[in-house]
């Protein structure tokens, strides 16, 4: 018996962490991210494992890259302008920068 809820409480989790990577996956195509990035081949701007990569050992990143999406930006890259998603929550930016910094 024991087995069988530790087993069931394993899959419970595992489950929960599928369907909150969905929800991150369904908002990266909601906010029409992918126009200009990709997980792992450069379009327009760098790709997600580019940023993630960037921003890896600084303990902010979530909070800085959530504004710059909410903001927009230019010149970290080079001259590509990131344009401002001003329409996003606070709270969904910072999921979007969380989701794109897990994927390092």
């Amino acid at each position: 018996m024991k087995k069988a809820v530790r087993l069931f409480f394993v899959l419970s989790c595992l489950a929960g962490t599928i369907s909150f990577a969905h929800a991150d996956e369904a908002l990266i195509l909601k906010s029409n991210c992918l126009a200009c990035h990709s997980v792992d081949k450069r379009k327009y701007g760098p790709t997600f494992n580019e940023v993630a990569a960037k921003y890896a050992n600084d303990d902010k990143s979530a909070k800085k890259l959530a504004k710059k999406i909410k903001a927009g930006g230019t010149g970290v890259w080079g001259v590509d302008v990131m344009p401002a998603q001003p329409q996003l929550s606070k709270a969904d930016a910072l999921i979007l920068a969380k989701y794109v910094l897990s994927l390092k």
